[in-house]
């Protein structure tokens, strides 16, 4: 149940956070699209990407930098994929969509790290505590 809840939390935070950019970038250039099929079509990126990562989580590579790099090739190539499906290439360019992708990829993965961080922290300390009542 905690892999489910978390597999969907990081579908809504990449979601959202595609939006973000998505939504400056059109601010900026001045286009215009169709919100609504923009957002179905990002959440369906969104959670196939998520529960590609995930399976691909499954599976221990030898070399982190490794894992890093088949997780951002993985995720370019599905906004590729639903680039070319869903014609976003008229509003949004594919660099764009590669810089957007190593971004939040990479901004999840420091907001994974702090939290993981954190919680061993907090582990320690209440260790600590149960050790020094003992």
């Amino acid at each position: 149940m905690n892999e489910l809840k978390k597999l969907i939390s990081s579908i809504m935070f990449s979601t959202g956070a595609s939006l973000v950019i998505l939504a400056a970038f059109l601010l900026v250039t001045g286009s215009e699209t169709s919100y609504v099929h923009a957002v179905l079509e990002i959440f369906a990126a969104n959670i196939v990407i998520n529960v590609g990562l995930f399976l691909r989580w499954k599976i221990e590579i030898r070399y982190i930098i490794l894992e890093y790099l088949s997780d951002v090739i993985y995720i370019i190539a599905v906004l590729v994929v639903f680039g070319a499906v869903f014609d976003w290439y008229s509003v949004v360019p594919v660099w764009l969509l590669a810089v957007m992708a190593a971004l939040i990829y990479t901004l999840a993965t420091i907001i994974s790290i702090s939290k993981s961080r954190k919680d061993t922290d907090e582990i320690n300390e209440l260790l600590q505590k149960r050790k020094g009542k003992e």
